[in-house]
């Protein structure tokens, strides 16, 4: 099977790297590398005409074949996507072949297999991995894996996906969920030090290289003498790291199609390092899973894949370690993994000579570790770039994980935020840590002033108010001026009240209306149980019937949506009737 796979690999390369150029322009927002699989398996059993596709032919590799060599469900969901992509770039470069189903039919067909689909991914989940018997078909594990992480000159994930078996996070959940808080420095530091990654000035300088319509070869995208001059002109020694600098510089969308058979250098490329922290840390997480890349390439491509995922092992490694390991003992468990993942893996290991040092030198290089002392005999180091991209790598895999702003960063609203999911203990320690490092009456503006950005947002409102509420006269200043704002106004009359405080207005009846809205709104929010207890907890009907009679009166912002859920729910007829009277005069604005 192996050599059916080396050579299907061969056939379609220039393919799929046309069409991971393309992808970016005409469907922009999927992975286009996440096709690999599907159209691996396509030309492997179902078709010797890699541009013939029809529905037949997607329902058995889709439900047949591809759900033994994908590890994620995040990866099967965004596989149909990725293929639809595939199919359009087909027919729109004239390479869906005769005989095909019409494009319609065949997208049409995808998304009828999508439940289906995803029903075999989850069915065939528990039976993979080293040791599993032959399927019906005579394919053993091991060659579904060559298939699903075939390697090419353009780097590993093009045709496989990223990050499955040595590099699986899933084992890793409960621990990852045990943690200690993780905490993530501000925009403005990131962006910093994503300014500084070698990788990302390198892959510009191969667009700026590249230029302006540089037309790509049938066979290979460059010529032998164009890769001598690009290898010269970035000063590499190795092939394989050019291309992989090539597919970073097309995930950085540096690298952007021209037509059909050309590349160019994107408009902005020149600019980099960008000054626009949002934009600086857009593009570095663009380019995120790449770190796929710093898995070791060897001759042998059974040997390669069976060091798949070395580089997300690694850094799932230093997390759990609180950041930090010591490189002999770090070597030696990665040593282990990997003759535990797969059968070739001690192999691999001997083969690949230090297999840790093409992981180091990416992850070094995208600024996301530091190695003290010696190579060998020293410590690698998460940075907190580093940490914010395996965050959003944990999270993309639907990985619970603690994350939340460094104190000395955390603003306001990151506060309220994050406090909305923790225990009250936990959240009032972090309110007094945040506290610490500013004045109660710094504290109660910033965060009344967290409260008034989003109007709509009641919890947000409702958490700041507690909060200002604990500062007692010191927030007096914070509330008056909170008196302005509509949304804060019932909570400052409220609390200035309750202090005494001199001038205060006195809280009106829409002042109080305001609050219960607020009230009714996170209990909305909380579920049908939580929402009928808070308009229980009213009265009697007779006094909820008398409510409903002025408080469409308020400009809340979920004042309709509220009247229709109390219309929706509430059990008795009267009330409904009410809730329906009030939506009216609400939407008419009597």
């Amino acid at each position: 099977m192996s050599e059916h796979i080396e050579a299907a690999t061969a056939e379609l390369r220039p393919l799929l790297e046309d069409f991971i150029l393309w992808a970016p322009e005409h469907a922009p927002g999927g992975d286009p590398t996440l096709v690999g699989p599907a159209v691996l398996w396509h030309r492997l059993v179902a078709s010797d005409d890699v541009g013939r596709w029809t529905r037949d032919q997607l329902r058995a590799v889709l439900l047949e074949q591809v759900p033994q060599v994908v590890e994620h469900r995040a990866a099967a969901e965004g596989m149909l996507p990725a293929l639809g992509a595939y199919l359009r770039f087909l027919d729109a470069t004239g390479r869906l072949s005769p005989g095909s189903d019409p494009l319609e039919a065949l997208l049409a067909e995808l998304d009828a297999l999508e439940d289906d689909f995803l029903a075999a991914v989850d069915a065939a989940a528990p039976g993979r991995g080293a040791g599993a018997d032959e399927d019906e078909d005579g394919y053993d594990d091991e060659d579904a894996g060559e298939a699903g992480e075939a390697d090419d000159d353009v780097g590993d994930d093009d045709l496989g996906e990223a990050g499955s078996g040595l590099g699986d996070f899933e084992p890793f959940a409960d621990e990852i969920a045990e943690l200690p808080a993780i905490r993530l420095r501000s925009d403005a530091e990131l962006a910093e030090a994503a300014r500084r990654a070698p990788l990302i000035a390198q892959a510009r300088d191969l667009a700026l290289w590249v230029g302006t319509g540089r037309k790509l070869g049938e066979k290979t995208l460059l010529s032998d003498d164009e890769l001598a001059d690009a290898m010269r002109t970035l000063g590499l020694a190795d092939p394989k790291r050019l291309w992989n600098l090539w597919n970073l510089a097309v995930d950085l969308e540096f690298l952007v199609p021209e037509g059909e058979d050309a590349v160019s250098a994107g408009s902005d490329v020149a600019d980099w390092p960008f000054d626009d922290d949002d934009d600086t840390l857009d593009v570095w997480m663009a380019g995120l899973r790449s770190i796929d890349y710093g898995d070791p390439e060897l001759d042998d491509e059974d040997l390669t894949v069976a060091l798949s995922g070395l580089t997300r092992a690694l850094l799932i490694r230093l997390l759990l370690a609180g950041g930090s390991r010591a490189l002999p003992g770090l070597r030696d468990e990665l040593g282990a993994a990997a003759a535990e993942c797969d059968d070739l893996g001690l192999d691999a290991w001997a083969a690949a000579g230090d297999p840790l040092a093409p992981v180091l030198s990416w992850l070094t290089g995208y600024g996301m570790v530091t190695v003290e002392g010696d190579p060998e005999e020293g410590t690698v180091t998460l940075t907190p770039l580093g940490t914010e991209g395996l965050v959003h790598l944990l999270e993309d895999e639907d990985i619970e994980v603690d994350a939340r702003p460094a104190v000395d960063v955390m603003s306001a609203l990151d506060l309220l935020v994050c406090s909305a999911d923790l225990p009250e203990e936990e959240a009032d320690r972090e309110f007094a840590a945040w506290l610490a490092l500013r004045s109660p009456a710094e504290a109660a503006a910033e965060l009344l002033s967290a409260a008034a950005v989003d109007e709509s947002d009641a919890l947000v409102r409702v958490q700041a108010a507690s909060l200002v509420g604990t500062l007692g006269e010191a927030a007096v200043p914070a509330w008056r001026e909170a008196l302005a704002r509509p949304s804060l106004r019932p909570y400052a009359v409220t609390h200035l009240a309750q202090l005494g405080a001199e001038g205060a207005p006195r809280p009106t009846r829409a002042d109080t209306h305001w609050l219960i809205l607020d009230m009714w709104t996170i209990a909305h929010e909380l579920g049908r149980t939580e929402f009928l207890s808070s308009l229980h907890d009213i009265g009697p009907v007779p006094a909820l019937l008398g409510l409903l009679d002025t408080i469409w009166k308020v400009r809340h912002p979920h004042l309709e949506r509220l009247l229709e859920a109390i219309a929706a729910t509430h059990e008795n007829p009267r009330v409904v009737k009410a809730a329906r009277r009030a939506l009216v005069r609400a939407r008419a604005g009597e």
